[in-house]
């Protein structure tokens, strides 16, 4: 298959020379040059006086760092294989979140790969920022047998490029909505080659109301949902849109006015203005909830940058109605086997406060979960690991040689 370049743009480097790139061999995970290249591109980041406006980008450049890295190779030791990586993964990033293309490539490279990441098409200054950096690393000699088996490219979505790009490569890593993943396998791959795909997929919290009242900063604590929320307009796999209280009535009521009050506060000094067309969305959301007798109410607003909507039930379709940049539904919950009605495949995340971790084990062992991959504290549903949407990446990445 011919590729028309002119319809590519090469970020890093400025041109590839595919045949080649073909060539170049897959090496073992947690190789010493790939974690050294990681560190330096930790340290070239951090240099940049630009990351203090992106948190995101700081976050990152703190997971690159040797020490880090070096504690994750530890879980992959001695497993009993020979492990080498796949050879080429063509990774396609979210257009929505701009640092995921890098944790993408980290884990590309982590594993071994030679790597072709098509970047989100939108201009985050994060992503600049990231490139930059990797561009100045390329001038190492030392750090070039890591950064020649990197491509960071951009294209339309209308491009014969995903069909190229697809034709060669031996794992294909989708992050997208359904939508995107289904266009996207419209794309024929080898025959040996497999998707990885990360799908539309919800988030929930749970806060046991009687440990929050105990909280002497609760003020933290909403500046770690916010974290979890706003931030990414609730537009993120991770953000909850379901909150679930657990505790007496008295205990939940008064928590719930402290919480809110406490986010609010929040909202109004970092978020800004909520443009038209959202509130819109919230009140269609609203309404569609009513109409449908999901059994809601909603609590008055302040304004529109905050809405909670009060559920009385569980029920199967209750993702539909949600909406992002503030609108949350909120119930009532007597134990977790309640959870269990609206918990399938499309649940990721499970944000909590006030839990201990045999009650968490209890919830994942007792009930019969067909989703939920993920329980973290509130604050910490964006903070990437290696072990996403239940894939192990640097095993699912790499392949092992069985020597008997």
């Amino acid at each position: 298959m011919q590729q028309n370049f002119n319809e590519i743009s090469f970020l890093f480097p400025n041109i590839v020379d595919i045949e080649k790139f073909k060539l170049l061999p897959a090496s073992q995970p947690f190789a010493e040059d790939a974690v050294a290249f990681l560190n330096a591109l930790s340290r070239e980041i951090t240099k940049d006086p630009q990351i203090r406006n992106f948190p995101d980008v700081a976050t990152f450049a703190f997971f690159c760092r040797k020490a880090n890295i070096l504690q994750l190779k530890k879980k992959y030791e001695n497993d009993g294989f020979i492990r080498k990586g796949r050879g080429i993964v063509f990774h396609v990033a979210p257009s929505n979140v701009p640092v995921n293309f890098a944790y993408s490539l980290l884990c590309g490279i982590l594993a071994g790969n030679v790597n072709i990441v098509r970047v989100p098409s939108k201009d985050f200054e994060q992503v600049t920022i990231i490139i930059n950096a990797i561009k100045r690393l390329s001038e190492n000699d030392e750090l070039k047998a890591v950064t020649d088996k990197i491509a960071l490219i951009r294209y339309d979505r209308t491009s014969a490029a995903t069909s190229f790009f697809s034709s060669f490569c031996d794992v294909r890593v989708i992050w997208g909505g359904d939508e995107t993943i289904a266009q996207i396998r419209k794309s024929l791959i080898p025959a040996r080659s497999y998707d990885v795909t990360f799908a539309d997929r919800y988030s929930i919290c749970i806060i046991n109301a009687k440990a929050y009242l105990l909280e002497e900063r609760t003020e933290k604590i909403a500046q770690a949902f916010y974290n979890d929320t706003y931030l990414f307009d609730q537009n993120a796999c991770t953000a909850p849109h379901l909150i679930n209280w657990f505790g007496t009535i008295d205990e939940v009521e008064r928590a719930k006015s402290i919480f809110w009050a406490e986010l609010h506060k929040i909202v109004v000094q970092r978020y800004g203005k909520v443009q038209p067309v959202i509130a819109v969305d919230k009140l269609t959301a609203l309404y569609n909830s009513a109409a449908n007798a999901v059994g809601v109410r909603q609590t008055p607003p302040t304004d529109n940058l905050l809405w909670r909507i009060e559920v009385e039930n569980l029920t199967v379709d209750l993702e539909e109605y949600r909406c992002s940049s503030g609108y949350f539904m909120e119930y009532h919950a007597n134990s977790f086997a309640e959870l269990t009605t609206i918990i399938n495949r499309k649940f990721q995340t499970v944000a909590y406060y006030g839990f201990t971790q045999n009650e968490l084990e209890e919830f994942v062992r007792n009930e019969n979960l067909s989703g939920i991959d993920r329980i973290v504290p509130i604050g910490q549903t964006t903070d990437f690991s290696v072990i996403w949407d239940g894939f192990d990446l640097i095993r699912t990445l790499s392949r092992c040689i069985q020597i008997i």
